[in-house]
């Protein structure tokens, strides 16, 4: 199961209508014969350079929608079939992608400076992978392709949030704007349909997004060549080189609960190598995964540093030798190869070879030593500024044969009426109780937000009589988590507290577990933002 680390203001954007002039969509991509499962280990290992993402260029300048007078960027990103060399030894693989390439491509901006993105569906009519049509927001009535971007981890008005009911057809535009005024960050883009975003994001639909700041510069960390974003996924390959999907027994709902892939991708590449300078690197560390969790280290135990997650930068680096990740979590990494200068060095997870990197006998000019203050801690917020806290459990319902069915957040359908509804410019404090057998990564849109603490408690008791007894002390976040996170991880049988201010926008978003088959079976609920003296609905 998934809670255990697997080793096997005012916008008239998003136009869910508006139809794409001025290109033709190409024939799909006929579908290649099925062939049996591809063991990995029968590959030649390392044979293949780590590819770069490519760096997004825009298409020219908008009007600024918020500050008249005012241009930006603005970007157009396809999404289309295309055809992705996964290994040197396997035929090309069928994918969905942004651009021509998987990840996509990552679009850069500074802090504050906003831009924007037409994201342009040029996809097939028919999907490649098995939609099941008994979940909400897929049933058969709908087309068979829809997509609504979201980018995870950015703080953005609701119209451009990629909301998961506006979603666009083959043919059609969604244009959003991402003002960006936020922390430098290494956040990114994905698709986030209702019903089918397991499916979409498992063909490939996911790109970086990268937030800089100059005060970045003057930290004297690892960049330019030496700066390496890392999306690491995991997929189920046949033979032929094709993406297999698993399915349930019961051909009529072929959902499955969770989707674990022994060939691991990283930029795409299943185990590449990268050469490096004997000398520090920033490694961009994202899990890409629909639901395997990493536990990455160095295959010769090496010791790294920890320099940000999800948000941005942590105050201090953190030593550390493991760092683990659950889905759509990110972390920074600063690793020094200078040590094992001539020798190769793995990044692995588990059981899995990840990555290798091959250092180089001699290298270049190091430059200045890791600081040990990368974030003033500023006037933050702290628990006492919390205006209420909420109760919210995880739960998982089981069918007659013990065969998982769903997952809810607070036992409430996405279809109900919103019951969070959080004012705008204050913070809360949100309870998740574990309910289940599984770890939930916990990601709320627009927020960031801090961990504050997990603590054990007797699920048996909460479930018959709803009294929440702990059973332990409350455990503080991990260091490496310390800093501002988008996505929390909420262990089985404890409560984890995450402190949230609400900041930049009111309107409806979304919060929801970041497994994405857990995410397409309702494990997903909207919440409203509301003005001060307003009301919900």
């Amino acid at each position: 199961m998934s809670g255990r680390f697997h080793s096997s203001r005012r916008v008239f954007l998003c136009n869910a209508g508006l139809a794409i002039a001025g290109f033709q969509l190409k024939p799909p991509i006929e579908p290649l014969h099925p062939s049996p499962a591809l063991d990995p280990p029968t590959l030649a290992s390392f044979v293949d350079p780590l590819p770069l993402p490519q760096l997004a260029r825009p298409a020219g300048t908008r009007p600024h929608p918020e500050k008249p007078g005012e241009s930006i960027a603005y970007y157009r990103m396809p999404m289309r079939e295309a055809l992705i060399q996964v290994h040197r030894d396997l035929p090309p693989t069928r994918m969905w992608c942004f651009g021509d390439s998987f990840p996509g491509p990552s679009i850069e901006t500074e802090s504050g400076r906003a831009v924007m993105v037409d994201w342009e569906n040029r996809l097939p009519a028919r999907h490649f992978l098995p939609i099941d049509h008994t979940l909400e927001g897929a049933g058969p009535s709908l087309p068979e392709v829809r997509t609504v971007v979201h980018l995870h981890g950015g703080r953005t008005p609701p119209e451009s949030d990629g909301y998961p009911e506006k979603w666009i057809v083959p043919g059609q535009t969604q244009t959003c704007f991402y003002p960006s005024a936020q922390h430098a960050a290494l956040l990114f883009y994905h698709d986030h349909a209702m019903g089918i975003n397991r499916l979409n994001i498992y063909a490939g639909l996911q790109g970086f997004f990268i937030v800089r700041e100059a005060r970045e510069s003057t930290l004297h960390l690892p960049a330019g060549a030496y700066e390496i974003p890392l999306m690491v996924s995991d997929r189920l390959l046949t033979r032929d080189g094709q993406l297999s999907y698993p399915v349930s027994p019961d051909p009529d709902r072929p959902w499955t609960p969770e989707v674990f892939g022994d060939a691991i991708l990283v930029n795409g590449k299943l185990l590449p190598y990268h050469d490096v300078e004997p000398r520090r690197y920033r490694l961009r560390l994202m899990n890409g995964s629909n639901g395997r969790f990493y536990r990455f280290e160095l295959s010769n135990r090496a010791a790294f540093h920890v320099i940000a997650n999800d948000q941005g930068l942590l105050h201090a680096p953190v030593e550390a030798r493991r760092l683990p990740l659950a889905p759509a979590e990110r972390a920074d990494i600063v690793a020094d190869f200078a040590p094992f200068a001539g020798s190769n060095v793995r990044l692995v997870s588990d059981s899995f070879d990840i990555l290798q990197f091959r250092v180089a006998k001699e290298g270049g000019y190091e430059g200045a030593d890791l600081p040990s203050v990368l974030e003033e801690p500023g006037e933050g917020v702290n628990e006492t500024a919390a205006v209420r806290s909420r109760r919210l459990t995880l739960d998982e319902r089981l069918d007659k044969v013990q065969q998982s069915m769903g997952m809810l957040l607070n036992n409430t359908h996405w279809s109900a009426p919103v019951t969070e509804n959080p004012t705008l410019h204050t913070a809360e404090i949100w309870e998740l109780v574990n309910l289940t057998d599984d770890s939930h990564p916990i990601h709320l849109h627009l927020v960031r937000f801090k961990i504050l603490d997990r603590r054990p408690f007797d699920r048996f008791e909460f479930m018959g009589t709803r009294t929440l007894r702990y059973t332990g002390p409350a455990q503080p976040a991990d260091p490496v988590e310390s800093g501002w996170k988008d996505t929390a991880r909420a262990d089985p049988g404890m409560v984890t507290r995450i402190l949230v201010p609400f900041e930049d926008y009111a309107g409806r978003y979304v919060w929801h577990c970041h497994i994405l088959e857990h995410e397409d079976n309702e494990m997903m609920r909207p919440y409203e933002i509301l003005r001060p003296g307003k009301t919900s609905g």
